[in-house]
């Protein structure tokens, strides 16, 4: 790994935009993309100033050679020094903010990226372990740092890295994967409003888990309670969350699609670590388009239907066909519903 920059601001290196380039960054945006550069660079992950076409200061950036984006801001602030202080105030800063939310579940995301100032930074926690991606090249040369001021912040010992998002490529980085920090089981347990949810930090989606659904889980569960939902159908359906919540909200029977056999297998194991009866979900590895078309062919309706797919357009020369696609299911989606039923 390499050294990290050196704290002294003034010794660093320079980017200089072309003209008229300087206005995204003027508005806080903190990408700067290849095109926009006029002169100037740096090492992978390198701090460097940012300057508009007539000398202005801009930003403080890390410098990324080989990615599209060449550089993302640290820091708009002239004065501010980019050094472990500054990495450990920022995690500082973000791990604290989320203590004012009452997260109703021991799993929480501590740190998102540009969001928190920290771009290409992802920090999860589940229970008493931390799940980090480090994506981009600014903070992979800080990662170090980083660890060891995220351990100290939350009080734990154990860190995982899932640097493995394709992402990591783009920036001219080899994926990284395993205990960054202490170790232990890669299998974990997470409790979420009234359930428990299994999930593997080491195979799963993202960081292990898709913590950005909890609040939409909650709010399947109450539909389910109070529409008294006989018939569900969760389309996508993963490792069970949206199963996990019907159930817990009383629907009477529950059908999770995935083209997954790992995640299907863990979605039943979802549902048997809540104590839900077997016979009141039925599992399915298969492809959610042509199981749609399948039920509407033999007539089959549901009360509520849960369509979360992937993404379908993974860059842009996919996007019609993925449109077409979005349609598509939730044309069927909509026809499978029964009268009053609702599609999430």
């Amino acid at each position: 790994q390499a050294e990290p920059p050196a704290s002294d601001n003034t010794a660093m290196k320079t980017l200089r935009l072309r003209e008229g380039k300087e206005r995204s960054l003027q508005r806080r945006h903190p990408w700067i993309f290849e095109s926009a550069i006029a002169k100037g660079g740096g090492d992978s992950g390198e701090t460097v100033r940012v300057e508009s076409s007539k000398g202005e200061f801009l930003g403080w950036a890390a410098f990324s050679p080989a990615s599209k984006i060449r550089a993302r801001v640290w820091s708009f602030d002239e004065k501010q020094r980019i050094d472990a202080a500054f990495f450990i105030a920022a995690c500082a800063r973000s791990i604290r903010a989320r203590a004012r939310f009452d997260v109703q579940s021991d799993g929480v995301r501590l740190v998102h990226g540009e969001s928190d100032g920290l771009p290409g930074l992802i920090v999860d926690r589940y229970g008493d372990t931390l799940v980090a991606q480090f994506t981009s090249a600014g903070v992979e040369r800080w990662k170090d740092v980083i660890a060891d001021a995220l351990l100290k912040e939350t009080g734990l010992s154990k860190l995982y890295e899932r640097s493995d998002a394709s992402s990591r490529a783009l920036e001219g980085l080899p994926e990284a994967t395993g205990w960054l920090r202490g170790e232990g089981a890669t299998d974990l347990v997470l409790q979420e409003h009234d359930w428990k949810l299994a999930l593997n930090i080491a195979e799963g989606q993202k960081t292990g888990f898709y913590l950005d659904q909890r609040d939409s889980r909650k709010r399947f569960g109450d539909y389910a309670r109070r529409l008294n939902f006989q018939r569900v159908l969760n389309c996508y359906c993963y490792t069970g969350g949206f199963t996990v919540a019907a159930l817990s909200g009383g629907a009477a029977h529950v059908t999770s699609i995935d083209s997954s056999g790992p995640a299907i297998e863990k979605a039943a194991a979802n549902v048997a670590l809540n104590g839900f009866d077997a016979s009141r979900a039925t599992f399915m590895d298969a492809d959610v388009n042509a199981s749609l078309r399948r039920f509407l062919e033999a007539g089959q309706t549901f009360d509520a239907i849960v369509l979360d797919p992937p993404k379908f357009a993974p860059t842009v020369a996919h996007a019609e066909r993925a449109a077409r696609a979005y349609k598509d299911i939730n044309r069927l989606g909509l026809k499978l519903l029964a009268p009053g039923g609702v599609l999430f």
